[in-house]
């Protein structure tokens, strides 16, 4: 593996334990980590503007290959300057490759694949043929058959001028037997092969790659990646593909993963991004997440909250939340729990008005935000364990940092 200095360089700045603080310096400025990244699929994050996200602490978006070649496409954003300057938004952006819609397409979501839900038939939003190639589907606007390799999924994250460009992958279903997960695995690993090759002749000089391990829940596969990935001219490492059926098999897949993983280089955990799968994950050393949990919570009328017992979060459309008059989260430094209740957001939320979609969705982003940040800190302090121990017992992270050495 050699990063390239001029597309992306990562310093380490402080350790605790296998957890580490650093910094991503990219051509669109440097990125703090660890980082949660907000999710801009279709070119915004949900219900808010790009200097709102931006208000609340975030340095990088995602943006997603798939989702824009479909509408409005590659060529009209780069038309219009880039994704950057299309959605308005000053920092940094990383673009996921579209393998992941690929494997929601074929199989449905992760929790559809995991009970048997069977995926869609062959009309519009349905894979057609995944093959050595790259794979053929239905565009799920207009129902015309589209195709996306690995050489179209580098030229449209080219088009789109991202910042990390990630390579195009498949993503194994949790129920593959290990022999077909072996053979996706070695695809995956070709596709990366064509990536690099493509990005080299082709991409922009300031976009960094980052190649992607795979390998489901089978430690040898997923050394034999880590290791074929690690080697490969990529600037950083993401893991992806289906981690396992419960949180704890996910966590153990992480671990050993994280530990296979070239030290000097950013480790990103893809379509991850709950609280405590967060300060787990920056347990064992990554430093990069993304996930649509906090604006996908906001469209449900859920809040993230310092309750584990209840999956961080509670619903504002239950009865018992008419009338009450406390903010969201006692003590949360979010714009919404300082002007709004609970009370509003329960009638907003049942009114279906976008106004509580919009509030949640600030909260939800915020509390991620505070959460990292602590992190960043508690590490620097080499205090990230118990900072790790308060938040995973319920403690808020404003309160967790400031109480973590206690």
């Amino acid at each position: 593996m050699r990063a390239d200095p001029e597309r992306l360089r990562f310093e380490i700045t402080a350790r605790d334990g296998a957890a580490r603080a650093g910094r991503l310096h990219l051509g669109a400025g440097p990125v703090e980590t660890p980082a949660f990244i907000p999710l801009a699929t279709r070119g915004t994050v949900r219900s808010l503007t790009s200097s709102e996200v931006a208000e609340l602490g975030y340095e990088m978006v995602l943006g997603n290959t798939f989702h824009l070649l479909l509408s409005p496409g590659p060529d009209r954003i780069a038309a219009l300057g880039g994704l950057r300057r299309f959605m308005g938004w000053r920092g940094a952006i990383i673009t996921d490759s579209g393998g992941f819609q690929v494997f929601s397409l074929a199989h449905g979501n992760v929790a559809d694949e995991i009970k048997g839900r069977r995926r869609r038939s062959a009309g519009a939003g349905a894979v057609l043929e995944i093959g050595e190639d790259g794979v053929r589907f239905r565009s799920y606007v207009d129902g015309s058959e589209r195709f996306l390799g690995p050489e179209d999924s580098m030229a449209i994250q080219a088009a789109l001028g991202s910042d990390i460009a990630l390579a195009f992958d498949e993503c194994t279903p949790y129920h593959a037997d290990r022999d077909y997960t072996a053979r996706s695995v070695e695809r995956t690993h070709r596709w990366l092969d064509r990536c690099l090759a493509w990005h080299e002749r082709a991409g922009p000089r300031h976009q960094a790659v980052f190649g992607i391990v795979q390998g489901g829940v089978h430690e040898d596969l997923r050394r034999q990646s880590a290791e074929r990935v690690s080697a490969a001219p990529v600037d950083g490492l993401a893991i992806g593909g289906t981690l396992g059926r419960d949180k704890d098999e996910m966590r153990g897949v992480v671990g050993m993963t994280v530990g296979q993983l070239d030290a000097g280089v950013p480790r990103h955990l893809l379509g991850i991004g709950e609280p405590d799968d967060l300060v787990e994950g920056i347990a064992v050393g990554v430093d990069l997440f993304d996930c649509a949990v906090p604006t996908r919570l906001a469209r449900h009328a859920m809040a993230l909250a310092p309750l584990p017992d209840a999956r961080f979060r509670f619903d504002l459309r239950r009865a018992k939340f008419a009338g009450d008059q406390a903010p969201l989260v006692e003590g949360c430094p979010c714009a919404t729990c300082g002007a709004h209740t609970r009370a509003y957001i329960h009638y907003l939320s049942g009114a279906e008005e976008m106004t509580g979609v919009r509030l949640l969705a600030v909260h939800n982003l915020a509390y991620l935000e505070r959460l990292v940040h602590g992190a960043r800190e508690a590490i620097r302090a080499g205090r990230f364990a118990g900072y790790r121990e308060r938040v995973l017992g319920g403690a808020p992270p404003w309160r967790a940092l400031t109480e973590y050495g206690r």
